[in-house]
């Protein structure tokens, strides 16, 4: 009504705005995309399996799968130890369906590297020829896309963070 110069009301705080729900892929989607992925042939396919698995059976964040080095796996396969957000360690256990992709891919990984001329001298579980020297956050991401228009899922509904969610609301 204009009887005051300043604002009254601008020192109480509004209602907090509400955050959407994540998205989530079912149990079914995720094992389209696993069936989907264990269909591809080859060190590509192999090492899809693996993260997948890894992921899906971890729930760990993207950068930290991407990040492991190979020592992580090569000590016991029953547990994962990550370091991650500020540096602090958790174990985390495997399953054996993740276990058996690590397996497997470490496996096709030797190979792979022994072509390339590498000859394990890797200190990542999933190598790339990039500046950072193991399979990017951005470029697993696309893999997953693309993987997901295989299986007939949206590939807007799909990414590693939201298998993430898919890990923890399946828990």
């Amino acid at each position: 009504e204009g009887l005051r110069q300043d604002d009254p009301v601008a020192i109480i705080d509004g209602p907090r705005q509400g955050r959407a729900l994540p998205k989530l892929l079912s149990e079914a989607e995720v094992d389209q995309l696993l069936t989907v992925a264990r269909a591809l042939d080859g060190v590509e396919g192999t090492r899809l399996v693996a993260l997948l698995e890894m992921l899906y059976a971890t729930g760990l964040r993207v950068s930290e799968l991407v990040g492991l080095p190979v020592a992580a796996v090569m000590r016991d396969r029953q547990v994962l130890v990550v370091r991650g957000k500020g540096g602090k360690e958790r174990m985390i256990p495997l399953n054996e369906p993740a276990r058996a992709a690590i397996t497997e891919w470490l496996g096709a990984r030797a190979v792979a590297l022994a072509r390339s001329g590498k000859a394990l001298e890797s200190p990542w579980l999933f190598p790339s020829f990039g500046a950072s020297g193991h399979l990017t956050r951005h470029r697993f991401g696309q893999l997953l896309k693309d993987l997901a228009v295989g299986a007939g899922l949206d590939r807007r509904k799909v990414s590693p963070h939201v298998l993430r969610h898919a890990f923890a609301s399946h828990l």
